[in-house]
C-alpha cells in the first residue's frame, strides 16, 4: 500500500476499509486510479463499506477484490493481502469455485449457496467452515456486467449449533434465519424471537433484564411494546422506524440505541435480525441477536466531546465562558444532572456558583453554599483529593447528610479540586440525582476534561494579566517618552549641527586645496600670457583642468553618499563588466597583489549605472590593496545569484526577492567593529593624513542604495575583509544590444542643436564646442524663449536644456511641450543633483538622456552624438 491519501466522498463512513481503499495504489490494477472510477464502481463500493454484513466485490474478468470491514474480519490472516488482488490468487484453495462464480456473474447470472462447506487457510492452518453466499452481477454504464457483488455470511457456528441441537433432540429448533445471523463476533447480550401475528417476543432472561422486562414474561412471550419501553426516550422513534422498515422490506435490521439501567448507567446495544415474510409480504417472524457496544459508543462519544472541547479552547478567550463550555460537555456526555465550576473559600468552607449546566427539571445551585452542611468531604477537597461517590447513602463522608444532598439532585457526585499555592480555591463538581456507579472510563474522561480546561484557563488568565501589564507599561512608556522627546530633540539638533560642521569642514578643506591650485594656475597663466611668454603654459592649464576634474569627482562622491547623484542605469552583465576591468584592476593594485575573479554561471542581469559600478569595484580593490600593504596578498572578486527570504531580507534591510551579489575579499588586516560601524561615514578614513579623502566607501554606499541595493561588510582581524554589494535582479532577459558598447563619432553632420541655459558662460561654451565640430547651434536663455523657437517650426534635431530654468518653465516642462509639437525630438538634459526630481530621478522616456555638471567637452560631444544616433 501507499502512504495515506484523502478519503473520497463515496467512502465516507466506511471506517478502516475506507482508509485502506483510499491508500491503495489502484493504478497498478485494471481498475486504474481511484479518481477515474465510474459511478457503477463508486456507488457499489460505497454501499458495501458501510454495511455491517461481510460483503465483497469482484471487478472485471480477473475478479479484483474490494471488500468491507466485516469481510476483512472474516478473511482473517488473508487481509490485507486480498485487497486489490484477483480472487483466484487471493483464495487459491477455492479457485475452481470462484472461477465458476466469475463465469456466471460476468455473463449476467446470479448464484446462491446456503451452508456451503469449504476448507480454508485463513490463518495458515486448514479449517472447515460453512458459509451462506449470494452472488449478483454489477451492471456498468454500458449495460453489461462489470463485476460481481458477493454477500458472505459465515454460518460455521450456526451449522455446528444446529448439528448439536439435532443430536440432543432439543425441544425447540432454532429458525434457519436466526442461525444465519448468529455471528461469532461481538458481545452478545441475548437473543429474541418475535412472533409478529401474536405480538409475543420470546427472549432469554439476560436480554429481558436489560430492557426492564420481567424475565418470566419474556420466557412465555411479552408484547413488543414492553421492550420498546426500555429504550431511551430519545431513541425510541428511530428504532421503531428501523423495525418497521425491515418488516416492510425483509431487509436486515441493524439499529443502535441506548438502554438506561436501574443503577444509572446507560448501555449501548446494536440489534441485528431479519423479518420472515409470508408469500404475500406479511411479517411472520422476526428473530435476531443484540450485542453490547457500550464501550465502543462511549469511547466515540468521549472522543467527539474532547474534539469539541478543543474547539472551545481555541475559540474562547474568557475563562468563565470556557469553564461553562467544559461543564456543558461533561453534563451532556455523561448524562448527569448537573455540572459546574465553583469558587471555594477554604477558611469559610463555602462554595460559590455563578452558573451551572443543568439537565431538564434540575434546580440550579447558583449562589453560596456551606459545604459542611452536606458532609465531611470538604476535608478531602482541602487535601487535594479527587472524590467520586457512587451513593451518598453508603459513603461515610456523606451518609449523615444524604437527604440534604439528594434534595439538591446529588445522589452521586464527582469533585475535582483546584489547588493554587497550596490552598483550595475552586472545584469542578458533577452531580447525578440518583446513585450511579462511576466507571473507570467515566472518571478518566472527567480528569482529562478538567486538566485540559485548567491548563487553558490558566493560559487565558496569564494572557489577560500580561495584557494588563502591557497596558500599564505602555502608559508609563508614553509618559516617559513624552519626557524624553524634548531632551531628544535638543540632542538631535546638537548632533545635527555637529555632523554638518564635520561635513562642511571636510568639504571646505578639500575644496580650498582645489581652489588654491586652480587660482594659482590661472594667475600664473595670465601673467605669462601678458608677458608674451607662452612656453610652459600648457602645464598651468593642465593643473587647472586637474583641479576641476578633482572637484567634479568630489561633488559626485558627495552626491553618491547623499543618494542624489544622477545615475544613467543600464541593463548589464556584471560578469562582463568585471572581466572588462581586469587589466585596469591589476595595474591599479600593483604586482604584489594577485586578483582572482570567480564568476557565477548563469548570472542574472541587473540594472544600474555601469560607470558607477566600475568606480565602486576599483575603489574596493584599491582599499583592499592598502589593507594588505606592504606585503601584498590576494583579492578575490566573486559574483553570485542570491535568493533572500523574509528572514534574510530583514537582516539585509532589503525587500525579499532575487539579487545579484558582487563580493570583493582581501587577505589584509581586517576591520574592528568600531571601524565597520563608521566605514560609510563621509570623510572617515583609517589611512595616514593625505592618503585618502574618506569619501570612497560613502560614495559606494550611496550609489548602491540609490540603485535599490545594499552593502554589507564581513571582516575578521588578521584574516581579511569582504565587502559585498547586493543589486536587485533585472526581471527581463539580457540582450546583445544591452551589452554592446556604443561606437561614438566625434563630429556633427550639420544637425541643428537648440541650447537653452540661463548661464551665458555655459551656453557659450556648449555652443562653441558643438559649432566647432559641425553642428548648427541655436541658443535661448530661458524656457519660454526656447519654446518659441521650437514653435516657429524650424529644423531642430536635438534639444540641449538645463533643467533649472527661470521664468516659469523648467527644462523638463520645455521638453514635454516640445514633444507635443515634435514627438521624435531628441532631448539632452543638463542637471545638478537638486534638479533630479524634475526629470524623474533618472527615469527618462525613450530619446532622452542626461549629463551631469560639471562635464568635459569630450563627454558632451560623445553624449550629443550618442543621443542623435540612437533609434527614435
Amino acid at each position: 500500500m501507499t502512504r495515506a491519501a484523502a478519503i473520497p466522498t463515496f467512502l465516507n463512513g466506511g471506517g478502516m476499509m475506507a482508509e485502506a481503499i483510499s491508500a491503495f495504489d489502484w493504478s497498478k490494477t485494471p481498475l486504474g486510479p481511484i479518481g477515474t472510477w465510474p459511478t457503477s464502481i463508486t456507488t457499489t463500493v460505497g454501499l458495501i463499506v458501510r454495511s455491517p454484513i461481510p460483503m465483497a466485490t469482484l471487478w472485471g474478468d480477473a475478479g479484483i477484490m474490494i471488500y468491507n470491514e466485516a469481510y476483512a474480519t472474516l478473511a482473517g490472516g488473508r487481509h490485507p493481502a486480498l485487497l486489490g488482488s484477483p480472487v483466484r490468487e487471493g483464495w487459491p484453495e477455492a479457485s475452481d469455485f470462484n472461477d465458476n462464480v466469475m463465469k456466471v456473474g460476468m455473463a449476467g447470472g446470479s448464484l446462491s449457496y446456503k451452508d456451503q462447506e469449504f476448507t480454508l487457510f485463513r490463518s495458515g492452518a486448514a479449517e472447515h467452515v460453512w458459509m451462506n453466499l449470494d452472488y449478483s452481477p454489477v451492471i456498468g454504464e454500458s449495460g453489461e456486467p462489470v463485476g460481481v457483488i458477493a454477500v458472505v455470511v459465515e454460518t460455521s457456528e450456526a451449522v455446528k449449533a444446529a448439528r448439536e441441537l439435532r443430536r440432543s433432540e432439543a425441544e425447540m429448533r432454532v429458525s434457519e434465519e436466526r442461525l444465519q445471523i448468529a455471528l461469532s463476533a461481538g458481545n452478545s447480550v441475548g437473543t429474541w424471537d418475535w412472533d409478529v401475528p401474536s405480538d409475543r417476543v420470546f427472549a432469554d432472561a439476560r436480554f429481558a433484564g436489560l430492557y426492564g422486562v420481567d424475565p418470566e414474561r419474556a420466557r412465555v412471550g411479552a408484547p413488543i411494546a414492553e421492550f420498546f419501553g426500555g429504550i431511551h426516550p430519545d431513541d425510541v422513534a428511530r428504532v421503531r422506524a428501523d423495525v418497521a422498515r425491515s418488516m416492510e422490506t425483509g431487509d436486515l435490521l441493524s439499529s443502535e440505541y441506548r438502554l438506561p439501567q436501574p443503577d444509572g448507567e446507560v448501555r449501548w446495544v446494536i440489534a441485528q435480525g431479519r423479518c420472515v415474510l409470508s408469500p404475500d409480504g406479511k411479517p411472520l417472524r422476526f428473530s435476531g441477536l443484540s450485542f453490547d457496544i457500550s464501550d465502543r459508543k462511549k469511547a466515540e462519544i468521549r472522543r467527539e466531546a474532547l474534539v469539541k472541547l478543543t474547539d472551545h479552547i481555541r475559540d474562547l478567550d474568557d475563562p468563565d465562558q470556557l469553564s461553562f463550555a467544559a461543564s456543558t460537555i461533561l453534563g451532556e456526555t455523561l448524562g448527569i444532572s448537573r455540572a459546574s465550576y465553583g469558587t471555594i473559600d477554604q477558611d469559610a468552607e463555602t462554595l460559590t456558583v455563578d452558573r451551572d449546566w443543568l439537565a431538564p427539571g434540575v434546580e440550579s445551585l447558583a449562589g453560596t453554599l456551606r459545604l459542611r452542611d452536606y458532609g465531611s468531604f470538604i476535608d478531602s477537597l482541602k487535601r487535594g483529593e479527587f472524590i467520586a461517590i457512587a451513593d451518598v447513602d453508603q459513603d461515610e463522608r456523606t451518609a449523615s447528610a444524604a437527604e440534604a444532598l439528594k434534595s439538591r439532585s446529588a445522589g452521586a457526585f464527582v469533585n475535582v479540586p483546584v489547588i493554587e499555592r497550596g490552598r483550595l480555591v475552586a472545584v469542578l463538581f458533577l452531580n447525578n440525582a440518583k446513585a450511579r456507579t462511576w466507571s473507570e472510563d467515566d472518571l478518566a474522561f472527567v480528569k482529562e476534561v478538567a486538566e485540559r480546561t485548567r491548563t487553558a484557563t490558566e493560559r487565558l488568565k496569564g494572557t489577560e494579566a500580561l495584557r494588563e501589564s502591557h497596558a500599564n507599561l505602555e502608559a508609563k512608556v508614553k509618559e516617559r517618552t513624552a519626557e524624553l522627546v524634548a531632551a531628544g530633540e535638543a540632542l538631535r539638533q546638537a548632533q545635527k549641527m555637529e555632523a554638518i560642521g564635520q561635513l562642511t569642514g571636510g568639504i571646505a578643506h578639500d575644496f580650498n586645496n582645489l581652489l588654491a591650485g586652480l587660482s594659482g594656475s590661472l594667475e600664473l597663466l595670465d601673467k605669462r600670457i601678458s608677458q608674451g611668454r607662452l612656453e610652459g603654459v600648457g602645464r598651468y592649464v593642465g593643473v587647472a583642468q586637474e583641479s576641476v576634474r578633482r572637484a567634479a569627482s568630489l561633488t559626485q562622491r558627495l552626491l553618491a553618499f547623499a543618494r542624489r547623484q544622477t545615475l544613467d542605469p543600464k541593463v548589464i552583465d556584471a560578469n562582463r563588466t568585471i572581466a572588462g576591468m581586469a587589466d585596469l584592476l591589476q595595474r591599479s593594485v600593483g604586482p604584489t597583489v594577485h586578483i582572482e575573479v570567480v564568476q557565477a554561471g548563469g548570472l542574472w542581469g541587473t540594472k544600474l549605472d555601469p560607470s558607477q559600478l566600475e568606480n565602486a569595484i576599483l575603489n574596493l580593490c584599491i582599499n583592499a590593496r592598502d589593507a594588505m600593504a606592504p606585503d601584498g596578498g590576494r583579492v578575490t572578486i566573486e559574483t553570485a545569484n542570491k535568493w533572500l527570504d523574509d528572514r534574510a531580507a530583514k537582516e539585509h534591510e532589503l525587500p525579499p526577492g532575487q539579487y545579484v551579489s558582487i563580493s570583493v575579499s582581501d587577505t589584509g588586516t581586517g576591520m574592528t567593529p568600531p571601524v565597520i560601524a563608521k566605514a560609510f561615514d563621509p570623510f572617515f578614513t583609517t589611512k595616514p593624513l593625505g592618503q585618502g579623502t574618506g569619501l570612497g566607501l560613502s560614495m559606494i554606499y550611496g550609489f548602491v542604495r540609490q540603485s535599490g541595493g545594499q552593502v554589507r561588510i564581513y571582516s575578521e582581524i588578521g584574516k581579511g575583509t569582504t565587502m559585498t554589494l547586493y543589486f536587485p535582479r533585472f526581471a527581463g532577459e539580457l540582450s546583445e544590444e544591452d551589452l554592446a558598447e556604443a561606437v561614438i563619432a566625434d563630429r556633427g553632420d550639420g544637425e541643428t542643436v537648440l541650447i537653452i541655459d540661463d548661464e551665458p558662460a555655459i551656453r557659450m561654451v556648449i555652443g562653441e564646442v558643438l559649432a566647432e565640430i559641425g553642428y548648427q547651434v541655436v541658443e535661448a536663455s530661458d524656457g519660454p524663449s526656447g519654446l518659441k523657437i521650437i514653435q516657429a517650426g524650424g529644423r531642430i534635431d536635438l534639444l540641449v536644456t538645463d533643467v533649472g530654468l527661470p521664468n516659469g518653465l523648467n527644462g523638463r516642462q520645455v521638453a514635454d511641450a516640445a514633444r507635443v509639437i515634435n514627438p521624435k525630438l531628441k532631448v539632452l538634459f543638463i542637471t545638478g543633483f537638486a534638479e533630479n526630481a524634475a526629470i524623474g530621478n533618472g527615469h527618462l522616456d525613450a530619446g532622452m538622456a542626461v549629463i551631469t555638471k560639471p562635464f568635459s567637452n569630450a563627454a558632451l560631444v560623445n553624449k550629443v552624438r550618442e543621443i542623435i544616433d540612437a533609434p527614435a
